[in-house]
């Protein structure tokens, strides 16, 4: 498909955004009249028509103009698309309007300034709960054999996990000051390897205290149940505006909704390269047909720790989107590194 003629490339781009700016199937003459081409009418019509057949264009009643297909805006991105970055004022306005003292709120702004910004619904996958980075932990001991294991990590964040231990009250200063000085500032992934890696080292049975340190440890980080990462969406109104989707809104919400599948479908944004768009089909979900999807992931480019994106009808400003997610994934990703996510 690169090898498409340039001549057919201009129409095909004149096709393309004239569709993405009115929304309206685009006959020969309005081709001509908007766009300097130097070429007649009926000599696009000849070249619509040969796009038509190459599956770039659909006539979709014989009357009308023609609009691009999936594999006709797929190539209009790849090849033929130009992004215009945002602004330095811009790009401080986002900045200032994601900012937040939490982790949690940094997302939940970012996620509503995505659905305003583009008029479109925005999903964000929070970071991976193994990413974030244990600052300490401590031990509250409660009646019955029952304990509190209290985690804060170097985000802010404090999660409260109950456990059935049987522990001497008298050692646990030494317990919280063995754990905190081996497992303090690192990931959840990284501080359940350890533990199950200490506590297979045989030197570490002959210390009561640290062998009672691992074993809460273990009970903490590695028998309690694994946490998922969450899903934020906001602005489902916005597809009660868009016209292709009404039809399929209640499919959409539905869509919007299932946070394994949106998870599913974002991860695959975390393990490839810069703003990915998925259409219609390619999203893998029946309720997204007739959408697009432009995502991007967000934190360290070598261990990405969660995804953004914005979803719409196929017709949407890609330019502008693509600019947006870009902008916000960078900036979420600075501001999580200063929080210490």
């Amino acid at each position: 498909m690169t090898d498409l003629p340039r001549r057919s490339q201009k129409i095909l781009y004149a096709v393309v955004t004239e569709y993405l700016h009115g929304g309206d199937a685009v006959g020969s003459r309005t081709v001509t009249r908007r766009h300097d081409l130097g070429l007649s009418p009926a000599t696009v019509r000849n070249v619509m028509a040969d796009l038509e057949e190459m599956g770039l264009l659909e006539q979709r009643h014989s009357s009308a103009g023609r609009v691009p297909t999936a594999t006709g805006l797929r190539f209009f991105i790849d090849s033929m698309l130009k992004v215009r970055g945002l602004t330095g004022r811009e790009k401080d306005e986002i900045r200032e309007r994601v900012t937040a003292p939490t982790t949690e709120e940094v997302v939940n702004r970012a996620s509503r300034l995505l659905s305003d910004l583009t008029q479109h619904a925005a999903v964000i996958i929070t970071p991976d709960p193994d990413h974030q980075r244990l600052e300490r932990i401590q031990f509250v001991p409660l009646r019955d054999g029952k304990l509190i294991a209290v985690l804060v990590t170097t985000d802010g964040r404090i999660e409260n996990r109950l456990l059935m231990e049987d522990v001497d009250v008298d050692r646990l200063e030494r317990v919280h000051g063995y754990l905190n000085a081996l497992l303090s500032g690192m990931t959840l992934d990284e501080v359940r390897e350890r533990v199950i890696r200490e506590l297979g080292d045989d030197k570490n049975q002959y210390d009561t205290a640290v062998s009672e340190a691992l074993r809460l440890g273990h009970a903490v980080f590695v028998g309690h149940p694994e946490r998922s990462a969450g899903v934020v969406v906001s602005g489902q109104a916005n597809l009660l505006d868009d016209t292709q989707a009404q039809d399929r809104m209640r499919e959409l919400l539905r869509a919007l909704e299932d946070k394994e599948a949106l998870i599913r479908l974002l991860d695959r944004t975390k393990t490839a390269d810069g703003i990915q768009v998925f259409l219609g089909a390619e999203t893998a979900q029946a309720a997204l047909m007739t959408s697009s999807v432009v995502a991007a992931s967000y934190g360290p480019e070598d261990r990405p720790i969660g995804a953004l994106a914005v979803i719409g009808p196929m017709r949407m400003n890609y330019g502008k989107v693509m600019s947006v997610v870009d902008v916000t994934a960078d900036i979420v990703t600075d501001l999580l590194r200063e929080l210490g996510t």
